[in-house]
């Protein structure tokens, strides 16, 4: 039977089974919807099942897809290994994308180390709020600020990160106590999960009607903060440079509570996983970070 199955057709059976998508799975083979109907009907005569349950244009896995799904992925993961096991001879492509505020905060002052120990990576590194997709094969990985929003990716939490009020030191002279903060002027990214009202609540205090100033981004308000504009409430990873050279102090440190949580994951799809690339960078990411090595979870 395999000699009357085209490969073509197969692949194409993978990846909208991958995407759930004739449109998706269009899109990352560079061909047309029609033809990846085309050739997922002419694969589902020859094996004289149907592999899809259609209904309008919603498409899901009939049983027999499923089962052949199991089976086709597997192969292709196998094929993408062999194949990677192949090109290892020269240089790999890491392509990443990035929130910008860890890409500049914490990320790019550590590629040095990354490319002195992986001389035989190169990475193309990109950041912006939004989330990468993978359905292009534009990235290999992102590394997003808050939850993964791709359904079936891998996504590795990047572990906890404090949030608590930094400023200059010549700042912090006037601030003793958490009502110290009242008249000062308190910065704000607008895109923090945790704000001002989030920190006072959960210091047991009603939020004063603050003086704000407010950026689109916490490398934004870290920086304002070194120039004595205010009171930035930031996460201590992104701002540890600025901590370490003590341009930046915590008035408040062991005088009020902190706020923690995960902000950022490391996502990439399932089939990532065989990339020599992104392997390596996810073991030296997450040694950098301090955690362990996992290979993450499905969401």
């Amino acid at each position: 039977m395999l000699k009357d199955v085209s490969l073509s057709a197969v692949k194409a059976f993978e990846s909208a089974a991958r995407h759930g998508s004739f449109r998706a799975a269009a899109s990352e083979l560079n061909l047309s919807p029609s033809a990846i109907s085309h050739a997922i009907l002419k694969l589902e005569q020859t094996l004289g099942t149907n592999l899809f349950e259609r209904e309008g244009r919603v498409v899901r896995l009939s049983p027999d897809g499923e089962t052949l799904m199991r089976h086709v992925g597997l192969a292709f993961d196998e094929l993408r290994r062999g194949m990677e096991l192949v090109s290892n001879r020269g240089p790999q492509l890491l392509r990443l994308h990035s929130a910008p505020s860890f890409a500049a905060q914490w990320l790019t002052p550590r590629l040095t180390g990354f490319f002195a120990s992986h001389s035989g990576i190169e990475v193309r590194l990109a950041a912006s709020t939004d989330y990468a997709r993978f359905v292009n094969d534009d990235f290999d990985a992102d590394i997003v600020y808050g939850p993964s929003r791709v359904e079936g990716a891998v996504s590795i939490p990047l572990g906890i990160e404090t949030i608590t009020p930094l400023c200059s030191p010549e700042l912090a002279k006037r601030i003793n106590a958490i009502d110290d903060l009242t008249g000062e002027v308190l910065i704000q990214s607008d895109l923090k999960r945790v704000r001002w009202t989030d920190w006072f609540k959960a210091n047991e205090r009603e939020a004063p009607i603050p003086r704000l100033a407010r950026f689109d981004r916490s490398f934004l308000a870290i920086a304002a903060a070194c120039d004595d504009l205010g009171v930035a409430l930031e996460s201590t990873r992104l701002a540890e440079r600025e901590i370490r050279t003590g341009r930046l102090v915590a008035p408040l440190a062991g005088r009020a509570k902190d706020v923690e949580y995960v902000g950022h994951h490391l996502i990439f799809p399932r089939a990532g996983r065989q990339r020599r690339a992104v392997r390596v960078f996810t073991a030296w990411l997450l040694a950098a970070l301090g955690l362990p090595d996992e290979q993450g979870n499905p969401d």
